[in-house]
This record gives structure tokens, sequence and C-alpha cells, in this order.
């Protein structure tokens, strides 16, 4: 039996303290987990975790041999890294998250034109706009839109969002069109249902005001508040990513153009630095050149 692939079930068991969460993250089946975990224990000579039907725990020999697994399982990274640099040939899967609103509007094109370029990479992409614990979702790449980073993960800025405020022309001929921010207080306004209070935040003269407003409908998907407000349910804010088809078209009308929105960054987010696939290097690369820049490409296409 392959005694690095049984290093690493013992790993991946001690991380997620249950072999059934084991073996759905390694996708192997709990009667081969326990069998690779077998196979260790024969190689050290030692039980290496204690086993009950709720939680596993390590013993004292397996405290003293789970340093050096994970440095053979290190080792054996910087191995396949220095083969795949050599070559020069990014292959394998990458597992890439984001929010659906970008990856519907921006990144699965951004990503396709990767791939043209890459053949053998195999990309995974999920969306959601909650963010994902990487590591126990075991994804090389999130693409998160936040001014909150998390000071353990590695962040490589790739571009800044803007938003807008919009409503349809079939709503504004029915309610009218706000001239000021102190005007919105009396209009239907849809909000994301993880935005914070019952307020917009806009930067005036270098400082951030919040305009009161009155909430008519939530969701807590992007692309449903897109739709919302082009089926005249209101005003929002939306990015400007995400919205530029709909303004050039007349089928969503800019508002009070003015006021700036709070903008966000647009993150390339990964675990380390250290080890990283050569696909995975080539991905950020790309996606840092096709969005940066001083405006976004979807931002110079509005203005333009």
């Amino acid at each position: 039996m392959d005694r690095l692939t049984a290093v690493r079930v013992f790993v991946e068991v001690v991380d997620r303290g249950s072999l059934t969460q084991a073996a759905d993250g390694l996708e192997m089946s709990a009667a081969m987990v326990s069998r690779y975990l077998a196979a260790v224990e024969a190689w050290f000579d030692a039980r290496l975790l204690h086993r009950t039907t709720r939680k596993v725990s390590l013993t004292e020999a397996g405290v003293a041999a789970l340093p050096a697994c994970r440095q053979l399982l290190e080792i054996a990274e910087d191995v396949q890294h220095l083969a795949a640099t050599r070559s020069r040939v990014p292959a394998g899967v990458l597992r890439v998250t984001t929010a659906s609103s970008f990856a519907d509007a921006q990144l699965t094109d951004a990503l396709v034109d990767f791939q043209r370029q890459h053949e053998q990479v195999e990309i995974v992409l999920s969306v959601s706009d909650k963010a994902t614990d990487l590591v126990a979702e075991r994804v090389d790449l999130a693409v998160r839109i936040t001014n909150s980073l998390d000071p353990a993960m590695i962040a490589r800025p790739l571009a800044v969002c803007r938003s807008l405020l919009c409503a349809a022309p079939e709503y504004l001929a029915q309610h009218g069109t706000p001239r000021t921010l102190a005007d919105l207080a009396a209009h239907r306004c849809i909000a994301h249902a993880f935005g914070v209070g019952r307020h917009y935040r806009f930067l005036q003269a270098g400082q951030m005001i919040e305009a009161p407003v009155r909430w008519s409908f939530h969701t807590n998907e992007t692309a449903v508040l897109r739709r919302a407000v082009l089926a005249g349910a209101g005003i929002s804010m939306l990015p400007t990513y995400y919205v530029g088809d709909a303004l050039r078209e007349g089928r969503l009308v800019r508002l009070l153009p003015d006021c700036e929105p709070e903008t966000l960054g647009i993150h390339a987010i990964y675990l380390s630095r250290q080890h990283q696939p050569l696909a995975l290097r080539l991905l950020v690369d790309f996606l840092a050149a096709r969005f940066g820049g001083a405006i976004a490409p979807w931002d110079a296409a509005l203005t333009g």
C-alpha cells in the first residue's frame, strides 16, 4: 500500500477529527481510510490514534509521529513543485470559489480564457456569497470582494469593486427620480441580506456618510437583487461589474452619479506562498493582469 497516501490519510484524519470527514475530504471510502490508517500504524509499529464512534484522538506515539508525517508531505509537495516548475507545463485540478454574481459577470469567462492557454488544468468553480473555509473545503483560490481580510490568508489585490445606485425606468416613471441622498428615504429600496443597517454608505469630501433608506425587499443573492431592480421593485446599489449591459441598453438608469458609494477590494485569496502549484501561480497572475490597472475593465467599458 502506498505509504505516502497512508501518511496523508493519517494527517487528514487528525486535522478533521473524524474518519468519515477525512474520507469525504479525500474522496475515498471510510473502509479505505481505515485500511490506510492500519498501514501507517503498521509502518510505525505503534497505535497512532484512539478511535471511538464519535471522534479520534492521538496516542502518545501519534503525537510524536505527526510532525514527521507533516514534514514528509511537505517534502513530497516540494518534489512535485520542482518537477512541475522544470516542466513548465501547468496541470492538475484547481478549486476556485467566488460570489455568484462575479462568477456570472466576469470570472467564468476569465477562467475559460485561462484554460485555452493551459489545457491540462482542470477547474472546479463553486459559487457562494458567503466566505468559504479554504482549508475545510479544500479550495485553492478564493476571489473575494471585501474590505475585511483574514490575516492568516495570503491576499493579492486584483481590482477595485465600485458600485452605483440604479433603478428601472418603469420604477422611476411611477415613483419619481431622487435628486439628493435625502430623497432616498422616500423611495422603495432593495437590500442585500448581508448588508449593514438601514442605510447606504457614500464617500463625500473624503468622509464616509450614511444615507437612511427604507428597505422593501431583501435577498441573500446578488443575481436576485439585480433581477428585482430590473423588474421595477425599487432602487438598489449594485456592483458596476454586474450592470454595464443593462445601463447601456437603457434597462437600468444610474442615479445620483455625483455620489460615490463605498468601494470594496477584489482579492485573490490563498493559503500560502509556499508549495504553490504552478497552475495556481499562473492563474493568479492571469487574473491580476486581466482585472488589474488603474480602472477595472468593466468600469472602463461603462465610462466609454
